[in-house]
């Protein structure tokens, strides 16, 4: 065998080791991205409530109560207490991205998530009249360090702009105040600020108020150029030029 066939051979073997790993990679070793949050995400960060732990002594007279352990408190109000009031974001939230991404042809979704968010949602009857939330970029994270080192870095600058922020600008109008564990679709209009550039948007929500807690589902379509964000693809994926900014909010009695 000639010194160039051998070489031809290594290569081609070279390259079906390579394409055997990506291949693997792909379809046994890579996590899936989560689904998407849907109604039944929302039902389960409702349920999270934090219940109060009941200390009850080895030997409780009769005339002695089981006592409330002060080191734990709950933090839902009662469930007759209606919505109206304000209301801060609790730390069963979560809020993420999920795009679209093609890897040596292969479509797949990515997909990114936190619980550092802040904020707060005002309740007048049956509207909304008041909300806005802030989330931390930089803890937002996805099942791939590369993934996570590009949207902090060059997509994100996340050094430069720290902060991803939405404020309402137009009251939400539920058309009803929602008995407890009844869920209600709106539409809300606000400012969403990525990268330090802020445009207004419209979408569709879910809320729904169960065990004195109030919930919020929604996504936001984002098309990457009208916030001056980069495009994410790179030698190892491509990546379409939208994506969408997905959440369930989950809000306590502040």
């Amino acid at each position: 065998m000639t010194r160039s066939r051998k070489l031809i051979l290594a290569a081609v073997a070279l390259i079906a080791v390579v394409a055997g790993a990506f291949l693997l990679w792909i379809f046994v070793l890579r996590d899936d991205a989560p689904a998407a949050l849907d109604s039944g995400d929302l039902d389960a960060a409702l349920s999270s409530t934090t219940v109060a732990a009941v200390t009850v002594p080895e030997t409780v007279p009769e005339t002695v109560a089981p006592t409330v352990d002060q080191t734990v408190a709950t933090t839902s109000a009662p469930v007759d207490a209606g919505p109206d009031g304000v209301w801060s974001v609790a730390a069963d939230s979560t809020l993420g991205y999920r795009v679209q991404e093609v890897l040596g042809g292969i479509d797949v979704e990515g997909a990114g998530r936190t619980s550092d968010v802040t904020g707060s949602l005002t309740i007048a009857g049956n509207q909304a009249t008041a909300a806005e939330f802030t989330v931390q970029m930089a803890s937002i994270t996805s099942d791939s360090e590369r993934r996570d080192g590009q949207f902090r870095g060059r997509i994100m600058s996340v050094d430069q702009f720290p902060t991803a922020t939405f404020v309402l600008t137009a009251p939400i109008d539920f058309g009803a105040v929602p008995a407890d564990g009844q869920s209600l679709t709106a539409t809300a209009t606000g400012d969403l600020t990525l990268r330090g550039v802020t445009r207004s948007v419209t979408f569709e929500v879910e809320a729904k108020l169960e065990g004195g807690r109030i919930g919020v589902l929604g996504s936001i379509p984002i098309l990457f150029s009208d916030y001056s964000i980069p495009d994410p693809s790179n030698g190892f994926a491509v990546v379409k030029d939208n994506g969408l900014l997905e959440f369930v909010l989950v809000f306590d009695r502040a």
